[in-house]
C-alpha cells in the first residue's frame, strides 16, 4: 500500500431545476462513506467531499484529483446523484445547476470523467457509481434519473481502472428510505452495502485480512440482490494484480504447528508431564503471535476433551483465560424517538481473544469497530422499547451483548415553558415579602442573646481564678508520694506469684495463644487435604504456597507458646503474634480473593476441604494477632507513635521494606511484559507482599518501647520470607526472566532479618518484660 490513498465523494441531492427530483440518500451516502474511508484502521483514505455543487465546481475537483495522482497512488471516486443521458445516448451526472434540456453546459459529462481518468498517472483508479438509469419503479420509492444508459460502455478502456455501478443499464438504484418529513435520510441500498462490507469486514470473503476489489464486488452483488432483487450491480475491472481497498478484522488465523518437544510432552504417558505441557501451552496462548496462540488453543481444546480429569481440568482453566470477554453484558440507553444514543464496548483478554468482530442483530444498531472494542450508535424508534443484541465473535469463542433503547416522549418539554412563565411572577413577590419579615426578627433575637452572655462571662472568671489555687498548693505533696511508689511496689519480687494467676486476670492474651496454636494445627491439616477438585492439594494447585504456610505455622506456634508461658506472656508472646498476624494477612487476602474470583466465574468453585482449612487457619491467626495487640495495649509503657520515629532502626526497616516492595513490583512488571496471562494470575502475590511489608514497618516505626517493635519486626519478616516461595514458583517456568526483582526482594528480606538480629543484640537480648 505504498503511495497516497485519496478519495473524492460527489454527493448531489439538491437541484435547482424542478424537473429533477430531490434525493435524500446522497447526503447520507457521503457521511457514511467519509466515516469508513477515512478510518485508519479500515481504509485510511484522504477524503474530499463535494456536496450539492454546480457542474463546473464538480469538474474542477475531479480534474484536480486525477491530475495530482502519482503512479503509486490509489484514487477512488464515488458519485451519488441522478444519472441522465442526452438524445445521442451520452451519459451525464446531474449537478445542482443541471437543466435536463441543457446537459452539455450544466451537467458533468461521463466523457470528461473518462478523459481525466486516462490522463492520470495513477495506476489504480476505482470509480463507484451509485446512479440510476430508468423510470420510477414503485410508489413511495425515489428513483434516480430516467431513460436507459449503459454506464460501463462510457468507461471502457484503460489499464488499472475499475468501475462498479449500483445497477445495470436497464435497472434503477433505489434509495434506502422514503423521503418523509422529519425522518433522517438513509444511505442508498448500494452505498449502505458498500459501507457495511468495509466496516464489518464481511466483504473479505477469503478472510485473509484484506478486502480486494473483486471480493468487494462479489459482496455488493450478493447483498444488494438480497435486499432488492430488482437491482443488479455491474462491474468492469481491468487491473493487473489485486487492488486492496481496505483492511479487515475477519482474518482467519491458521494455527501454527506444535513444536516437536511440546507435542511429545502432550502425548506423554506421565500425567505430570502433560500438566507441564498445559503450562507451556498456556504461556503460548498469551503470545502476540496469533498463529502460535491459535495452535496452543487448539491443542488445549483437544486435551480438555480427551485427557484424564485433572489434566483436562487444567486445560479447561487455561482455555478460560482466552475466552472472548466484553466489559458489559448489556447496554441500556434512552433517547427521543428518531434520535441516537451511543455506548462503548471494550474487549479484554490476550491478543487472540481480542481478535473479534461485531455483528448487530438489527439495522438500528450501528457498530463501529475500534482498536479496543466497538462504539455503538443506537437509534430510538417509536415510543416504547427496542431490544436487540450485538454478537461478538472471535477465534476462541463468542459473546452476546444485549442492547435496549427506550424512546423518551418529546411532548413533555412543550408544557414546561408555560408553567415556568406562570410560576415566576407568582413566586417572586411571595418570596420577597416573606424573606424580609423573617430576617428582621432573627436579627432582633440575636441581639438579646448576645447581651446575656456578657454578664455571665464577667462572673465566671472569678471562680475560675479561685479554683486553681487549691490544686497548686496540693501539687507538691503528691510528687514525693509518686517518687516513693516505685520502691514500695517491688514488681520483680511479686511477679512470679502474679504471673501464676495472670491467666484468669487477663483472658485476652490466653485466648490469643490458644487461637494461634489451633490455627497452626488447622493449617497443617489443610496442607494434606485436597484444595480444589478431588486431586489437587494446595501444593499442586498453587505451587510454593505450602512454603509460605509453613512460615506462618511456625510463627503462630512460637507466638502461641510464648503467650501462654509465664515469663513472656505480657509482651514477648503478644509481640510475636502481632508480627505473625501481618504475615498471615497476606495468605488471608490471597485465599479470600481466590474464592471470590472462582465464585464470580462459576457457580461451583469446586474448592475443597483444604481451602476451607487454610482459610479458617489464616482467619484465626489474624484474630489471634488482634487479641494479642489488645493485650499489649494493656501493658504499661506501650504507645503508638509517641514522639515520632526514634532511633535509626525504624528508618532502616522502612528503607529495606521499600527495597522488598520495589523488587516484587519490578518482577511483576517484567513478567507482565513477557507473559501477560501469567502475570494476571500471579498479580496477587506480587502486590499483596509489598502492601503487607510496608504496613509492617510502618507499625514497627510507631511502636514503643523499641523491644516490642523489634519482636514484631522479627516475627513479621520471618513470615513474609515465606512469600518468596509462591512468587518464585510463578516464575520458574518462564526461563526468559532475569529474576532481578525476585533477588532484590530476597535481599531486602534478608536485610530485615539482619536488622532484627542487630537490634536485638543492641537491646542485650533481654526479655521484653525487663526493658524500659
Amino acid at each position: 500500500m505504498a503511495g497516497r490513498r485519496r478519495a473524492l465523494i460527489v454527493a448531489n441531492g439538491e437541484y435547482d431545476n424542478a424537473g429533477l427530483q430531490r434525493l435524500g440518500s446522497p447526503a447520507a451516502d457521503a457521511d457514511a462513506l467519509v466515516e469508513v474511508l477515512s478510518d485508519r484502521a479500515i481504509s485510511d483514505f484522504e477524503v474530499r467531499v463535494v456536496r450539492n455543487e454546480t457542474a463546473h465546481v464538480v469538474q474542477a475537483e475531479i480534474e484536480d484529483l486525477c491530475a495530482e495522482g502519482r503512479p503509486d497512488d490509489v484514487l477512488l471516486m464515488h458519485f451519488s446523484c441522478h444519472g441522465l443521458k442526452d438524445d445521442s445516448g451520452g451519459l451525464y451526472f446531474a449537478a445542482r445547476n443541471t437543466r435536463p434540456d441543457r446537459l452539455r453546459s450544466t451537467a458533468v459529462p461521463a466523457q470528461f470523467v473518462q478523459q481525466c481518468l486516462r490522463q492520470s498517472r495513477s495506476r489504480s483508479v476505482v470509480l463507484l457509481l451509485d446512479c440510476c438509469y430508468g423510470g420510477a419503479f414503485g410508489q413511495g420509492v425515489a428513483v434516480r434519473a430516467s431513460g436507459d444508459a449503459n454506464v460501463l460502455d462510457s468507461f471502457r478502456g484503460g489499464r488499472g481502472r475499475a468501475v462498479i455501478t449500483a445497477s445495470n443499464s436497464i435497472e434503477y438504484a433505489f434509495e434506502g428510505a422514503r423521503l418523509a418529513e422529519g425522518q433522517p435520510a438513509q444511505p442508498s441500498v448500494f452505498t449502505a452495502a458498500l459501507v457495511e462490507g468495509l466496516r464489518t469486514g464481511e466483504a473479505d470473503r477469503d478472510e485473509d485480512g484484506w478486502i480486494a476489489l473483486g471480493e468487494l464486488y462479489e459482496y455488493l452483488f450478493d447483498r444488494v440482490r438480497e435486499r432488492n432483487p430488482k437491482q443488479t450491480p455491474s462491474r468492469d475491472i481491468e487491473m493487473q494484480g489485486e487492488l486492496y481497498l481496505a483492511k479487515s478484522r475477519r482474518r482467519r488465523i491458521k494455527p501454527s504447528p506444535t513444536p516437536v518437544d511440546l507435542a511429545a510432552a502432550i502425548a506423554a504417558e506421565n500425567p505430570f508431564t502433560r500438566l507441564g505441557a498445559v503450562a507451556e501451552l498456556r504461556r503460548r496462548l498469551a503470545s502476540d503471535n496469533l498463529p502460535v496462540a491459535m495452535g496452543a488453543f487448539e491443542a488445549l481444546k483437544s486435551m480438555a476433551a480427551t485427557d484424564i480429569q485433572h489434566v483436562a481440568a487444567a486445560a479447561s482453566d487455561a482455555l478460560g483465560f482466552a475466552v472472548v470477554r466484553v466489559d458489559v453484558p448489556s447496554v441500556r440507553l434512552s433517547a427521543p424517538a428518531g434520535s441516537r444514543a451511543s455506548a462503548s464496548l471494550r474487549v479484554s483478554g490476550p491478543p487472540v481473544a481480542r481478535e473479534v468482530r461485531f455483528e448487530a442483530s438489527h439495522a438500528w444498531i450501528g457498530v463501529a469497530q475500534t482498536a479496543s472494542g466497538a462504539e455503538l450508535s443506537v437509534t430510538a424508534g417509536e415510543p416504547g422499547v427496542r431490544r436487540g443484541k450485538v454478537v461478538v465473535t472471535g477465534p476462541t469463542g463468542d459473546a452476546v451483548v444485549e442492547v435496549e433503547i427506550e424512546a423518551v416522549p418529546v411532548a413533555e418539554p412543550v408544557a414546561e415553558p408555560e408553567s415556568v412563565v406562570e410560576a415566576e411572577p407568582v413566586a417572586q413577590p411571595e418570596s420577597v415579602v416573606e424573606a424580609e419579615p423573617v430576617a428582621e426578627p432573627v436579627a432582633e433575637e440575636v441581639e438579646p442573646v448576645a447581651s446575656e452572655p456578657a454578664p455571665e462571662a464577667v462572673v465566671t472568671p472569678e471562680p475560675v481564678v479561685e479554683a486553681p489555687a487549691p490544686p497548686v498548693t496540693a501539687d507538691p505533696e503528691p510528687e514525693p508520694a509518686a517518687e516513693e511508689s516505685p520502691p514500695v511496689a517491688p514488681v520483680p519480687k511479686s511477679e512470679p506469684a502474679a504471673t501464676t494467676g495472670e491467666s484468669p486476670a487477663d483472658p485476652v492474651a490466653g485466648t490469643a495463644g490458644v487461637t494461634a496454636i489451633a490455627a497452626a494445627v488447622f493449617a497443617v491439616i489443610g496442607l494434606g487435604l485436597n484444595y480444589r477438585y478431588d486431586e489437587y492439594t494446595l501444593g499442586q494447585y498453587r505451587p510454593g504456597m505450602p512454603f509460605y504456610v509453613s512460615f506462618v505455622v511456625a510463627g503462630a506456634l512460637v507466638g502461641g507458646v510464648l503467650v501462654l508461658a509465664p515469663r513472656t506472656r505480657r509482651r514477648t508472646g503478644p509481640a510475636v503474634l502481632v508480627g505473625t498476624g501481618f504475615a498471615a494477612l497476606f495468605g488471608l487476602l490471597r485465599f479470600i480473593g481466590e474464592g471470590i474470583t472462582l465464585g464470580a466465574n462459576s457457580s461451583d468453585t469446586e474448592l475443597n476441604a483444604g481451602y476451607v482449612f487454610e482459610l479458617i487457619a489464616h482467619v484465626a491467626v489474624v484474630v489471634a494477632a488482634l487479641l494479642a495487640l489488645a493485650a499489649l495495649r494493656r501493658s504499661p509503657g506501650l504507645a503508638f507513635g509517641a514522639g515520632g520515629v526514634r532511633g535509626w532502626q525504624p528508618w532502616v526497616a522502612i528503607a529495606l521494606a521499600c527495597v522488598v516492595a520495589t523488587g516484587w513490583l519490578t518482577q511483576l512488571a517484567e513478567l507482565d511484559h513477557l507473559d501477560p496471562s501469567e502475570a494476571g494470575r500471579a498479580t496477587a502475590y506480587f502486590t499483596l507482599g509489598p502492601l503487607v511489608v510496608v504496613l509492617l514497618v510502618i507499625t514497627v516505626a510507631a511502636l514503643r518501647p523499641p523491644v516490642v517493635a523489634c519482636a514484631v519486626l522479627g516475627a513479621g519478616t520471618a513470615g513474609l520470607a515465606g512469600v518468596l516461595g509462591p512468587t518464585y514458583s510463578s516464575l520458574r517456568d518462564n526461563t526468559s526472566l532475569t529474576l532481578f526483582g525476585e533477588v532484590l526482594a530476597g535481599v531486602g528480606l534478608a536485610g530485615l532479618v539482619a536488622l532484627t538480629v542487630v537490634w536485638a543484640l543492641r537491646l542485650r537480648n533481654q526479655p521484653i518484660e525487663r526493658q524500659p
